[in-house]
């Protein structure tokens, strides 16, 4: 389940912060990561490719990347192209959360688990060996073919659409959000927060983040204060 507006407002702080002491790094964890778990870069004329091209994407090793406005130094994946890498399992896409094209065809891979693309809400295409169902099944996807040894699944559903689901399974003061192909969080309707969204009110921001910025600044003063001192003795 995730947090309602005022929990929301707590976590757009955390990732500013975040993203001003690692956004930096972010394109090297992702170079040295997922964009070149296997050799080679994305070929011309695949689905990523084109992709790439028509949003005017850079093309880092097997990845497509974009970046995001007014945050320093963030690329983030908007197409992953793992195509013919002889993979034979896939543990981990996280880095590729915001992708919207993925291929994995071309590779011996025997299983999938669907909570591998579990929070890949924008995912819209993704390409798989012939012998892999789509994950989430098909009444996840608006068209699943399979073409010679590729399986397509094209254009995510919203599962919280889908009759059986809305918001029944989630507590009151909540809405069904979906989460991936297959997959929902039920967030927190206006003015709810917390546990199954129970209380009520905004988030108190100031009350948390406070006095934890107060006793950053005291530490800072102090640090200051000691080192400046061990400097004048020397």
């Amino acid at each position: 389940m995730t947090a309602g507006h005022g929990q929301q407002n707590a976590a757009v702080v955390l990732l500013f912060i975040h993203v001003c002491f690692s956004g930096g790094y972010q394109l090297t964890e992702l170079q040295v990561g997922l964009c070149h778990l296997c050799n080679g870069t994305v070929q011309n004329g695949t689905a990523v490719s084109q992709f790439c091209s028509a949003s005017t994407g850079l093309i880092d090793g097997r990845c497509c990347l974009l970046r995001k406005e007014n945050i320093r130094d963030a690329d983030y994946v908007i197409g992953l192209d793992l195509s013919n890498c002889s993979l034979s399992r896939v543990e981990d896409l996280q880095d590729a959360f915001s992708a919207t094209t993925i291929d994995l065809s071309l590779n011996p891979i025997v299983n999938l688990d669907d909570s591998l693309f579990e929070g890949f809400i924008q995912l819209a295409n993704l390409i798989l060996p012939a012998n892999l169902v789509c994950p989430g099944g098909n009444a996840s996807w608006d068209k699943v073919k399979v073409k010679g040894e590729t399986h397509f699944c094209e254009g995510q559903k919203d599962i919280c659409n889908q009759t059986g689901y809305l918001s029944l399974n989630c507590p009151e003061n909540s809405l069904c959000v979906p989460y991936g192909p297959g997959f929902f969080q039920c967030s927190c309707v206006d003015a709810f927060r917390g546990y199954k969204c129970l209380r009520e009110g905004e988030f108190p921001i100031i009350q948390v983040f406070g006095p934890l910025a107060g006793s950053t600044v005291l530490v800072s003063i102090l640090l200051w204060v000691t080192q400046r001192r061990k400097a004048i003795s020397v």
